[in-house]
């Protein structure tokens, strides 16, 4: 018996052992994954309220140097930009909402059983993932439509996300009973009154992943942007971004503002500092996002992606 004993008690010590090795590892893996991922978001925004003159000396490693402003207020002062920012927020919200709509319209039908032409409908939606026409035949319908050079061409062509209702239909199916609408037709409830009042209340989590994917979409979106509008003021966020950091604009931007920072930052200083001011004003708006939605996010993606 004392044999017995002993060998469970060095099994014991053994598996202790080796759980926590293995943890010592994992923490090692991911903080490494971590630092690598986290790092370059931090000088970024560390050398946005650095100085031009501890930026261009490599002076930044971790934390700013010499803090200064100057290149948000050249943000904030320039109308380009911040007609940029505006049309990104019209987009993004307009076209975000659109996507869930019609995601959820054409998601609920296609979970229900009871829905005959399912399977085709299915098939058929799922052939546009694997099958399309293309930039040239896209472009061409988009300018049969009269949607060139229109506010219609960044919200019309992406309204719909086949991925996205594979997503959502998969967790109507799977966390949806069906004898919870069996029991609302009882009571007198049609599939409009099921649809709001009972579905989308207990479908919050996969509603918040495809909403997040739909404003992240629509904030990022650039080729369509690029291809689809000719006009400045149409443009929104990324196209501008594009045309400051790469087209040399940075210059006359720098030079509308260098007045407003009276005098605290030379035009070729603001040059080195908007660009970084420029990077963290498209990007802290999604990560400030995806914080508020994190818990929704997780659930969701998680629960959606199950079966189907």
């Amino acid at each position: 018996m004392n044999t017995v004993k002993t060998k469970k008690c060095n099994n014991r010590i053994k598996s202790c052992f080796a759980d926590r090795v293995f943890d010592i590892i994992n923490t090692i893996i991911l903080a490494f994954i971590l630092i690598i991922t986290a790092y370059p978001l931090i000088i970024t925004i560390s050398s946005s309220i650095s100085s031009a003159n501890a930026i261009s000396a490599g002076k930044v490693y971790f934390l700013p140097v010499d803090i200064t402003f100057d290149g948000y207020i050249a943000v904030v002062k320039n109308k380009q930009v911040i007609t940029g920012v505006t049309n990104s927020v019209f987009y993004t919200a307009v076209g975000s909402a659109i996507n869930v709509v019609m995601t959820v319209l054409a998601a609920y039908p296609l979970s229900r059983k009871d829905f005959r032409p399912q399977k085709f409908v299915s098939l058929m939606f799922a052939f546009t993932m694997w099958f399309s026409g293309g930039m040239i035949p896209s472009y061409i319908l988009v300018r049969d439509l009269g949607m060139i050079n229109t506010r219609w061409a960044m919200l019309i062509p992406p309204a719909f996300g086949v991925w996205n209702m594979v997503l959502v239909r998969t967790y109507f199916q799977s966390n949806i009973p069906e004898s919870l609408f069996e029991s609302a037709r009882l009571d007198g409830c049609d599939d409009w009154k099921y649809l709001m009042k009972i579905v989308l209340p207990l479908s919050k989590p996969i509603l918040a992943v495809i909403t997040l994917y739909s404003v992240v979409g629509h904030w990022n979106a650039f080729f369509s942007a690029n291809l689809y509008l000719q006009s400045a003021k149409l443009q929104p966020l990324p196209v501008i971004l594009r045309e400051i950091l790469l087209l040399s604009q940075t210059n006359d931007i720098a030079n509308e503002v260098a007045m407003a920072t009276e005098g605290t930052a030379s035009l070729q200083e603001l040059n080195v500092i908007l660009k970084y001011s420029l990077v963290v004003v498209s990007s802290l708006p999604m990560a400030l996002l995806y914080v508020f939605t994190q818990k929704y996010f997780t659930k969701g993606i998680m629960v959606g992606s199950v079966k189907g």
